[in-house]
């Protein structure tokens, strides 16, 4: 069992990419990171650390402060929220994954992956956000 828990921004980030690029099952397999940035720093207000396409559309981008990740979804917003407040307690208890509109012109939805055990259910937020659209 992990002792340890996973609550670096650009750890959690790198994680979540590796989730969404690995994966090859439903919606995954449509997925791509693009414009990585390999050398980002966290900063309090967020870095920039990569964008998320799928079928070549824009679906987040992907954000990473000192503590934790953060996606702005473009896409399937209302089942983003859904998911994600389904999601958001892990195993243990903790609330490691939690989800509020940003007021902007489009809209979004925020995500914040607060935990290295949440990045496998941030994957299933983006993967309803987009299956919802399609």
């Amino acid at each position: 069992m992990v002792e340890d828990r996973v609550t670096d921004g650009v750890r959690i980030a790198q994680l979540l990419s590796s989730e969404l690029d690995g994966r090859e099952d439903g919606t995954f397999d449509r997925f791509a990171v693009v414009d990585a940035d390999p050398d980002v720093e966290p900063t309090v207000d967020g870095a920039l650390a990569y964008r998320v396409r799928c079928d070549d559309e824009p679906v987040a981008e992907l954000f990473v402060q000192p503590d934790r990740a953060r996606v702005e979804l473009r896409t399937g917003l209302d089942a983003a929220v859904e998911t994600a407040d389904a999601l958001a307690t892990a195993a243990d208890g903790t609330v490691d994954l939690r989800v509020r509109p940003k007021a902007v012109e489009p809209p979004r939805v925020v995500l914040f992956v607060e935990s290295g055990a949440a990045v496998k259910r941030a994957a299933d937020v983006l993967a309803a956000a987009v299956d919802a659209e399609s």
